[in-house]
């Protein structure tokens, strides 16, 4: 067995860490490391050592799967592929971070969003398995979104931006996102509770009617999904998911939005495809793997 087969070289690029890893063909994380997103040049170089440092410690690699924060060109006849485009994130537009690793590393790198990757590694490993059609959520400080299709990432004009669907019906409260106002983000990501409700997501108890407002407008954006996609499985993920009861109160919400419109398959139904992560924490770092490693 090649060593370029043995090890893997994995980030998983967010706007406030990189998580680095090397895992192996059993998709263990060997050696881990998180890396404060600060400046590209500080980050990067940062990534770079500790990749360097693997290779020094007998973790070999060729391959290095890169899932990011975006917007990114992911188009492979454009000049600028690979590079993170028009970022809100202070500095980080136009930085051509799939090269700088390459180059730096003299390694192949795979390179795509990071939900997108979430998605793939969900549908090989995780709750969206045995679909065609599959759909990762994640609400944390933001609202991002990965589709799969018949295993492949879905990639068009640019990439999909789910977390930008704007949402109506939902009178209780102003989104608050400086693009869209009314879109899932501005409405439901972890910043935007924050400015709506004047305190943390996390200093609300389950009583806070804030919850309620949440599993409305995430109800009707699984509602948007499903008639939009027809996916098998949209799996809700981030540090806003995780509060106790809110995936159920969803579903929920989902299901009441719906009003029977659709008619699902023999044995189905929507609490089944609207679910948890089935890979927990791990989706997005296991992402960056899906995108090098075969089945």
């Amino acid at each position: 067995m090649s060593i370029s087969k043995r090890y893997f070289a994995l980030v998983e690029g967010g706007g406030t860490k990189f998580n680095c890893a090397i895992a192996n063909e059993k998709r263990e994380i060997l050696v881990e490391k998180r890396i404060p997103t600060t400046s590209p040049s500080q980050t990067i170089s940062a990534v770079i050592d500790f990749f360097n440092e693997q290779k020094k410690a007998g973790f070999e690699f060729h391959k290095l799967g890169l899932a990011c924060f975006g917007p990114l060109d992911l188009n492979p006849n454009s000049q600028s592929f690979g590079s993170i485009t028009s970022t809100p994130k202070a500095g980080w537009s136009n930085v051509a971070i799939k090269k700088e690793l390459e180059t730096s590393l003299s390694c192949d790198v795979s390179i795509d969003t990071d939900v997108n990757a979430a998605a793939l590694a969900e549908f090989k490993w995780g709750a969206s398995q045995n679909t065609t059609v599959s759909i990762y959520i994640t609400v944390g400080t933001g609202v991002g979104g990965g589709v799969v299709i018949n295993g492949q990432t879905l990639k068009g004009l640019v990439h999909p931006e789910l977390g930008h669907m704007l949402i109506s019906g939902v009178p209780e409260i102003k989104g608050v996102c400086p693009f869209h106002g009314n879109c899932v983000e501005g409405l439901a990501a972890g910043k935007s509770m924050e400015k709506i409700w004047d305190q943390p997501a996390e200093n609300m108890d389950s009583s806070h009617p804030a919850w309620q407002v949440e599993a409305k407008v995430l109800g009707n954006f699984c509602h948007n999904l499903l008639v939009s996609f027809s996916p098998q499985s949209i799996v809700l993920g981030g540090g806003v998911m995780a509060k106790k009861g809110l995936l159920e109160q969803v579903v929920a919400n989902a299901e009441q939005s719906l009003k029977n419109y659709i008619v699902f398959p023999y044995q189905q139904d929507i609490k089944h495809i609207i679910t948890a992560p089935g890979l927990g924490e791990r989706s997005g770092l296991l992402g960056a793997l899906a995108l090098i490693m075969d089945f």
